[in-house]
């Protein structure tokens, strides 16, 4: 009888342990190599809607760049030259997307008198990297991005960063973690914590509801690719940022939620502005707002002195 209870007790453990070993694949498989939008959509998308010029983009003063990162592949970006000015805006894309949903951002910039720098993040567009991270080895790349910029426009030269989504928590992390060689900061919808957001899409998509489904995930996540989520998050560094920051979200939005944004905003200290919007869905603030959103920007810029009033 003893025996029989020690067998069972014994393939219960295992299956148990498989079936979490199972979950944990899984799970993990889900955020390293989370499906990404197809290139030709995303630029059949951005033209449809007028948001990419693409003669514009053909005849536009631009220099491709490829820049090492720190963690071993190359990533592209495009730094366009549209104004004869030193004046530059780094734009970080959300997940799933690429350079060409940025775009949008471009022409903003130039009408307020910047050039820019898109860029792929890690596995997205011409990039290398093997998984994405979700603002964890993304951070060291856009410091990457950003001393490549830098260099190239001097230490004088006012350089500002916008981040979407994913882009902008990465922005946030950035900026909390490193020295700061940017002298301002636009985050549009970002997350304030990777794993309240990762609970949360669970929670409305899934029946697994529980945390331990994230400290199972965790586990694999850190022997798989060297991190948990719970290195992934702006309100534990959004404190160290000094420098001038734009906050930017839609109350329509359900997948990060914008309680997210106000609670980053009241974690920053000091030298801060915010814009929650009536309209739009998850990073849709400015194609749902394209003139308040332009307003917004240009009335940040104006009052921290980093444009002329218009």
């Amino acid at each position: 009888m003893k025996r029989r209870i020690v067998y069972i007790t014994g393939l219960i453990g295992s299956v148990t342990t498989a079936l979490l070993s199972i979950l944990g694949f899984i799970a993990t498989n889900r955020l390293m190599y989370m499906k990404l939008k197809d290139s030709d959509v995303i630029l059949k998308r951005e033209v449809g809607a007028k948001r990419f010029d693409e003669h514009w983009y053909e005849t536009v003063r631009k220099e491709d760049l490829w820049i090492d990162s720190p963690n071993g592949y190359p990533l592209r970006a495009v730094f366009l030259k549209p104004l004869d000015t030193k004046k530059t805006v780094i734009i970080c894309h959300g997940v799933t997307e690429n350079k060409i949903n940025s775009m949008k951002y471009a022409r903003l910039f130039e009408r307020l008198g910047f050039n820019s720098v898109v860029y792929d993040h890690r596995r997205h567009g011409d990039s290398g990297g093997k998984t994405t991270s979700f603002g964890y080895y993304e951070k060291q790349d856009l410091q990457a991005i950003v001393h490549a910029v830098r260099k190239q426009i001097g230490s004088e030269a006012i350089l500002g960063i916008h981040g979407e989504s994913m882009g902008a928590a990465t922005t946030i992390l950035y900026g909390g973690e490193f020295e700061e060689e940017a002298d301002f900061y636009i985050v549009d919808c970002p997350f304030s914590d990777f794993s309240e957001q990762i609970l949360h899409i669970l929670r409305i998509n899934t029946p697994l509801r529980s945390r331990m489904t994230l400290r199972i995930a965790n586990l694999f996540l850190k022997i798989r690719d060297g991190y948990t989520t719970t290195l992934v998050s702006p309100r534990e560094v959004i404190g160290k940022v000094t420098k001038p920051m734009l906050f930017i979200h839609s109350l329509e939005d359900d997948f990060i939620l914008p309680d997210m944004t106000k609670e980053l905003y009241e974690l920053k200290p000091d030298r801060k502005r915010m814009k929650l919007f009536e309209k739009g869905a998850h990073a849709k603030s400015f194609n749902e707002n394209p003139e308040a959103y332009e307003e917004t920007l240009q009335r940040f810029l104006t009052d921290y002195h980093l444009i002329n009033p218009s």
